[in-house]
């Protein structure tokens, strides 16, 4: 019989890309940059924070200090879908943020604590809720230089 961990970290990676078709091609490339930029992001803050013991991966399909499983399932493409239903209205974008950094800080992260899957130390919920907060507005500024800037190459043409 499979670990319950394992159960719930391979649905974690394969549920949230079963919704990726629907995001349609043009959307999925146009916000590649902004999600692919905070999952390195968070890939390195991982790194850090595993060294001063902020928080703890336990995941067991993605074994050392980052949580790939993680970062390129939910994380990933839930940045993808944000962006794709909100860029362009910052306030919806903002609160749609908020919304999901206070469920993925405060219920999400308890449940994989109890499961197993990860264990915060050195920081809180709250910290990192606060901190998942500001980079989404971080992101939604390259996102938008992104775009600025292949609206400039196109008017070059």
């Amino acid at each position: 019989m499979m670990d319950i961990r394992k159960v719930f970290s391979l649905a974690m990676l394969i549920i949230p890309w079963l919704t990726v078709p629907f995001l349609g091609k043009r959307s999925f490339f146009r916000f590649l940059p902004a999600a692919s930029f905070i999952n390195l992001f968070l890939s390195a803050l991982s790194l850090i924070a595993n060294k001063k013991k902020w928080w703890k991966n336990t995941n067991p399909l993605s074994p050392g200090s980052v949580d790939f499983i993680y970062f390129l399932g939910p994380y990933f493409v839930g940045t993808l879908w944000v962006f794709k239903l909100t860029y362009g209205k910052f306030s919806k974008y903002l609160l749609t943020n908020i919304v999901l950094d206070w469920i993925n800080a405060f219920p999400f992260f308890s449940i994989s604590q109890k499961i197993g899957l990860f264990k915060l130390k050195k920081m809180s919920n709250t910290m990192w809720f606060f901190m998942s907060v500001v980079l989404a507005i971080v992101i939604y500024g390259v996102q938008f230089l992104v775009e600025l800037s292949f609206k400039q190459k196109g008017s070059q043409k």
